[in-house]
């Protein structure tokens, strides 16, 4: 789990994303260190938005998004190692 820097529609953002092994899935920790990862994007201050980008059909990602206030901005599709990632892109807006 982990933030980075990035452009998204022409403007400098941080990027999140994360994934949970499958014994330690559905046990929240994903949602606390969401927002651990949401309180230390927002101590660096330098970018408005934080997105996150995950599969259409990764329900849990998308309902972690949806959960921790990120606003989907609907879908995309991008070339990503020798295939087509097709994602729902979220933002949050980073300052108060």
């Amino acid at each position: 789990m982990g933030w980075w820097l990035t452009t998204w529609r022409d403007q400098p953002v941080y990027e999140a994303g994360w994934g949970v092994v499958p014994e330690a899935q559905g046990r929240g920790i994903a949602k606390s260190a969401v927002a651990l990862l949401i309180t230390d994007a927002r101590s660096h201050g330098e970018r408005r938005l934080l997105t996150a980008f995950p599969s259409v059909d990764n329900a849990a990602s998308n309902h972690l998004c949806s959960s921790a206030g990120f606003k989907n901005h609907g879908i995309e599709s991008f070339p990503f190692r020798g295939t087509t990632l097709t994602v729902n892109a979220w933002a949050l807006e980073l300052s108060p």
